[in-house]
């Protein structure tokens, strides 16, 4: 289930996915097959290869990607690799408690 995500957040977040940049969006999750993790990170790009090769720099497989008809397609960051990722990118401000 998701929740704590702004308007404004998402449609900034859907506008550089159209834009074709790399996109992140952090909220509040839960998930009983991840009863430790509270929020997830969306990592998408409508260029599928774009996203991948990220990906990839980061030991994400391509076949993770979340494809979407909508065309938000995503990577979705949990735990240790959410918190890693996000702190390699520069983007503390997407850590939310523990």
């Amino acid at each position: 289930m998701a929740f704590g995500i702004k308007k404004r957040e998402l449609i900034a977040w859907k506008q550089k996915i159209d834009r074709g940049e790399i996109a992140f969006l952090t909220h509040y999750w839960l998930d009983d097959r991840f009863p430790a993790s509270k929020t997830v990170t969306k990592v998408g790009c409508n260029d599928l290869d774009r996203l991948a090769e990220w990906g990839k720099n980061y030991g994400l497989k391509r076949e993770w990607i979340h494809i979407r008809r909508d065309g938000y397609s995503h990577f979705d960051l949990i735990g240790d690799r959410q918190k890693d990722i996000l702190k390699k990118e520069g983007l503390s401000d997407h850590i939310w408690g523990s």
